[in-house]
């Protein structure tokens, strides 16, 4: 259905979804992705219950006693910035295992984040994905160019020093991981007995970690910047897997302009409060809920584009 006040159709089905990406009145596709795409890979979760977050034990972690009672109280302390500063082991045991298997590609892309590749490869109208996972899974897709892809909450993978924010290369600095920072989870027996620091070789100082965005800290200037740029001119943005509840990564949702479609995937409506509203009001309808888990959500408009035999196996 089309709009004709507006000039863009109303979607009610994968398949119009399907028809407007592939037609020339689509030149630009924005995503906007969550944890929800990356929930099949079996990555670890820190903030739902039974994550890392829920189940931390603060006794064991290398801290003061009223570090400990911080993080007691509330987990997400593990990774706030001034914590962080005065001691750095928090973050790096509770992290541990996700860094080492983020070298290892333990968790693997899945078909949302190939969806998203085969958007560049196959159509060239993928203008950016902003991402507020710091797991790196869109860095394994080889068709996206790495300038497409902004980490608006950083990633796992890209390392440097907090303070003086020299870089270091991701492997040597997952040795140091491996031989300097205790195991707090008891999977690991060639781990040491107890962390000692890994110190910057520029500053000197033990505060070298991934490039995630700490609590108390600014986003990386290029979600700005390019959402900025990207925004006004994009003609589908695809938000997928998040609850849409952070913010400011969230204001991508309203800052696209009057006429962009605006497909949500997952498993529960999204977006209310930032205006999307799903058909709701008649002359409206630019506002798509396509329900589901990720991967079967990707996987059908992969089928109804007839991109199937390009997945990977």
């Amino acid at each position: 259905l089309v709009n004709k006040k507006k000039m863009y159709i109303e979607p009610k089905s994968l398949g119009d979804i399907a028809r407007f990406i592939t037609s020339p009145q689509c030149k630009s596709i924005v995503v906007l992705a969550g944890a929800g795409i990356s929930v099949s890979s079996g990555i670890p979760d820190f903030r739902s219950p039974g994550g890392l977050y829920s189940t931390l034990k603060p006794d064991l972690i290398t801290a003061t006693p009223h570090q400990r009672s911080l993080m007691g109280s509330d987990p997400t302390y593990v990774v706030e910035k001034e914590m962080f500063l005065a001691n750095s082991f928090p973050y790096l045991e509770v992290r541990r295992p996700f860094i080492l298997g983020t070298r290892d590609e333990k968790w693997k892309a899945t078909i949302a984040h190939r969806f998203v590749e085969l958007l560049h490869t196959k159509t060239n109208k993928l203008t950016r994905i902003y991402t507020q996972n710091i797991d790196g899974l869109f860095q394994q897709c080889s068709g996206i160019p790495k300038d497409k892809i902004v980490s608006v909450h950083g990633s796992i993978s890209d390392v440097a020093c907090e303070v003086c924010k020299k870089e270091m290369n991701f492997d040597e600095f997952c040795d140091q991981v491996q031989s300097s920072i205790k195991d707090i989870y008891g999977s690991d027996s060639n781990a040491p007995a107890e962390s000692t620091p890994i110190l910057c070789k520029h500053c000197g100082r033990a505060t070298v970690k991934p490039k995630t965005v700490l609590f108390g800290s600014s986003l990386p200037e290029e979600f700005f910047s390019y959402s900025q740029e990207d925004l006004p001119s994009a003609d589908l943005l695809i938000i997928a897997g998040t609850s849409l509840l952070v913010s400011p990564a969230n204001s991508v949702v309203y800052r696209v302009g009057d006429e962009c479609l605006r497909m949500v995937v997952n498993r529960e409506q999204a977006g209310h409060e930032l205006g999307i509203n799903y058909g709701q009001t008649p002359g409206c309808g630019r506002d798509f809920f396509a329900e589901g888990n990720c991967d079967d959500v990707f996987l059908n408009l992969i089928k109804e584009l007839g991109w199937e035999d390009n997945l990977p196996p």
